[in-house]
């Protein structure tokens, strides 16, 4: 069924050609227009929408291609809100062209191609249905190559061959619109052993593993296979335990060592039904040889060198809570950690005191870098607490009490971190971990057996997270112990030990706060390991890179003929200090003193603390060694909220020999300075990637994350059918209790994507297209 007649559907999973077409009518529609549409759902409890939302919406119009309506569709979709709850306001609304957009389309596709594995000289079908309000027609594909004679609803393949396998897509016409199949996927097994056809939802197994015996620094491939509909998922095992990442039928580890020796067997899931592969011996010798003749020469194998293709790191720490007990610690360990991590060469962004929304844009940010061979840290230092396993990070605008609907869950973020190829993924979690009594729900977030992930829990389940003190700028009890050990020449798993025994060594936490460590790694990973430049996204890597750098000091010159120097400092990457020095004085004036006023009412400064002699009296104190003496010092925070380029006044105030200081004259300039630091990546905004943020219940390729922004489609046609606390000691504790609340990503393209793509999908894709562009020149 088209996904535009389920009255139930996600607004989120509108097929993007009607929500572009529903937008442009909205857009221009007056009176009859999103701005009413608005107030109509403001009036539905429900969904919450307010003025300020709707001023948010109206502010897109300043944006290239911005649309206040789709803008309001995401915001009222992100809330709860379904097309048929949206059919019901637009038919209040009156707007019978808006309401046409949700109608049912001219054309359906009923019965979709389904995958399937099968041996060869079977026969196979693949189906295609579809009804319209004119005769239908179909085409069928193989990647991006018709397929000869491929015209009818059933594409039958007789006797199939190891060159029939593939995906296949059905594109069906109806007049002037058309549709295109979901992918499906034929793997045909080339087995040597004779092998009846399986029924539909029955597993057979047809290719078996074979035992090896190898030397070191050899290739060990591995393949089994079985025949079945829907096509079998696979998942090999080394002694009992998952292989990490090795969720196809052919498995390869290059370079193997006798870690990688022991007996292999695959287990193989479809159609409700599970079995397994043989058993196999894998027996890797200790060294190799090299040469020929008479004469062979045995070298110890050399273990290969680990690197990373980028290193990026987010530190969160949250202190100054609205609705809850403050937090010092925060800061402290968020300043030592980013400069211990720069000398490990990660790019950090280090943010204070961030809301929800902004928690869920910076996290969302940082899982665009993790790609394969990344090395990625993500830090959270707050208050949090843990429920059915779930553990949660409060943002600082959480109500109180709050619940998972207004925290962040770690669970749904490591998911989200399983789907990449990383090198290496560390969460380190410093909060405490008791349960939150106010919270009953129990959502449900399977996660994966992957390689390479690592959590430090900064305390036990069901425990407290400790600070040092309730005054002054201190560590936590983990960052105390942590930051001496990370620069460690050793496996991270290695250093969080040694983190975990000097913890236990602590008279002021011992028995009360222990380090907890989860770890999949497989490989000796350290946090020192050099930078290869890879396939990382470097467009990413570079903005991320860019969310510290500094503007450039200026130097202002006045109309008096004095000059003002304009210099800057990042505390974090959302705290910029900016100092004034006047360089140049001229003769005839008896005194004078610049300053800077005028700053975006969003950053909220305090002007009783702009301007200050002393760094510590605008607050910097972590920093204050660092900067340049005889100056006035204005500190910045939350520059996450700054939407508009950072605009300011320097004024420069003179006194004339023969002049009253009541008769001083000013001078003033304006600077601007762009968007600096983590103000460029706009953390501001409320529902950029919603979706990236939940957890998507459809089922995907084991290696491919459901992302629709990944699914490419055919022009004009819609994707979704093509795309296969922590606790003071000693000053009178007080706990500190602190996901998603997850609604289901219902991305209808990923049901489409085939179970075991390619890595060349997107490739394969994007040929796809540009042959059907050709074809319609």
């Amino acid at each position: 069924m088209s996904e535009s007649l389920e009255p139930c559907g996600r607004l989120s999973s509108l097929k993007e050609q009607v929500e572009k077409k529903l937008c442009e009518v909205l857009d221009r529609a007056g009176t009859k227009g999103w701005r009413r549409l608005g107030e109509i759902v403001g009036s539905d409890r429900r969904f919450k929408v307010s003025p300020d939302d709707l001023e948010m919406c109206s502010l897109k119009v300043l944006h290239p291609d911005g649309s206040p309506s789709r803008t309001l569709l995401r915001l009222m979709g992100e809330r709860g809100c379904t097309r048929g709850h949206l059919m019901d306001y637009l038919q209040t609304l009156g707007n019978a062209e808006a309401l046409q957009c949700l109608k049912a389309p001219a054309l359906q596709v009923l019965i979709q191609p389904q995958s399937v594995a099968l041996v060869c000289g079977h026969n196979v079908r693949l189906s295609c249905h579809a009804v319209g309000q004119l005769p239908v027609q179909y085409q069928w594909f193989k990647s991006r190559e018709e397929v000869p004679n491929g015209s009818t609803p059933d594409l039958v393949i007789a006797q199939v061959d190891v060159k029939d396998a593939g995906f296949y897509v059905c594109r069906v016409n109806c007049g002037d619109s058309f549709e295109f199949s979901q992918w499906a996927q034929v793997d045909v097994l080339d087995a040597s052993t004779p092998c009846g056809q399986s029924s539909e939802g029955r597993l057979k197994v047809a290719v078996q593993p074979q035992s090896q015996r190898l030397h070191a620094g050899q290739t060990l491939r591995l393949e089994c296979g079985a025949v079945g509909r829907p096509i079998p998922c696979y998942r090999w095992h080394r002694n009992g335990a998952p292989v990490a990442n090795a969720t196809r039928r052919k498995l390869t580890i290059p370079h193997v060592t006798q870690d990688h020796q022991g007996r292999y067997c695959c287990e193989i899931s479809g159609g409700g039904e599970r079995t397994w592969s043989n058993e196999v011996e894998i027996v890797i010798d200790d060294v190799y040889a090299i040469g020929g003749g008479s004469t062979d020469f045995l070298l110890n194998s050399i273990p290969e060198q680990l690197y990373a293709t980028d290193k990026v790191a987010l530190l969160i720490g949250n202190l100054t809570y609205q609705n809850h007990l403050q937090l010092k610690a925060p800061m402290v360990d968020v300043y030592d950690l980013t400069n211990v991590l720069r000398q490990l060469n990660f790019k950090v962004v280090s943010l204070l005191d961030l809301t929800e929304s902004e928690m869920r844009n910076a996290v969302d940010e940082f899982l665009l870098l993790l790609h394969r061979g990344v090395y990625g840290l993500l830090y959270y230092a707050g208050h949090g607490y843990e429920n059915y396993g779930n553990s949660f990070m409060v943002p600082v605008d959480a109500p109180n009490p709050y619940r998972s609907a207004n925290c962040l869950c770690v669970q749904s973020i490591l998911k989200l971190m399983q789907e990449k190829e990383t090198g290496l993924n560390v969460f380190l979690l410093d909060m405490c971990r008791k349960r939150n009594i106010h919270d009953e729900s129990t959502p449900s977030i399977v996660l994966r057996v992957t390689a390479n992930i690592v959590f430090g829990y900064a305390t036990c389940q069901d425990a407290e997270a400790f600070e040092l003190s309730s005054s002054g700028f201190t560590n936590g009890v983990f960052v105390k112990f942590l930051k001496k050990r990370l620069l460690d020449d050793e496996k991270i798993t290695v250093v969080l030990d040694r983190v975990a025994e000097d913890m236990g060594q602590f008279d002021a936490t011992k028995g009360k706060q222990a380090l907890e460590i989860r770890s999949s790694l497989s490989e000796r990973r350290a946090l020192n390991d050099p930078v290869q430049p890879g396939t990382a996204d470097q467009v990413h890597s570079r903005q991320w890179a860019k969310a510290h750098e500094l503007p450039e000091t200026m130097i202002l010159d006045f109309e008096c003929g004095a000059q003002i120097k304009l210099g800057f400092a990042a505390e974090f990457s959302n705290v910029l200090v900016i100092y004034t020095h006047i360089i140049k004085k001229p003769a005839e004036l008896s005194s004078c003193q610049g300053h800077v006023t005028d700053f975006p009412q969003e950053l909220d400064v305090d002007p009783k603390e702009m301007n200050r002699d002393t760094p510590e009296e605008t607050g910097i104190y972590l920093l204050s060694s660092s900067l340049p003496q005889h100056c006035l010092y204005t500190r910045l925070s939350s520059l996450q909220k700054l939407r508009e380029e950072l605009v300011f006044t320097v004024c420069l105030r003179g006194t004339y020999a023969a002049m009253d200081d009541d008769d001083a004259v000013c001078w003033t300039k304006k600077v601007n300075i762009g968007k600096p630091l983590i103000a460029r990546l706009d953390l501001h905004e409320a529902m950029r990637r919603i979706s990236c943020l939940q957890t998507c219940t459809m089922p995907h390729s084991p290696g491919q994350s459901p992302a629709p922004q990944n699914c490419l489609h055919p022009p004009g046609q819609d994707q979704s059918l093509l795309s296969p606390q922590r606790h003071h000691l000693n000053v009178g504790a007080a706990a500190a209790d602190g996901d998603v609340e997850h609604g289901h990503n219902e991305v209808a393209c990923s049901s489409s994507i085939p179970i075991e793509a390619s890595d060349d999908m997107d490739e394969l894709q994007t040929a796809f297209i540009n042959s059907l562009q050709l074809q319609q020149q």
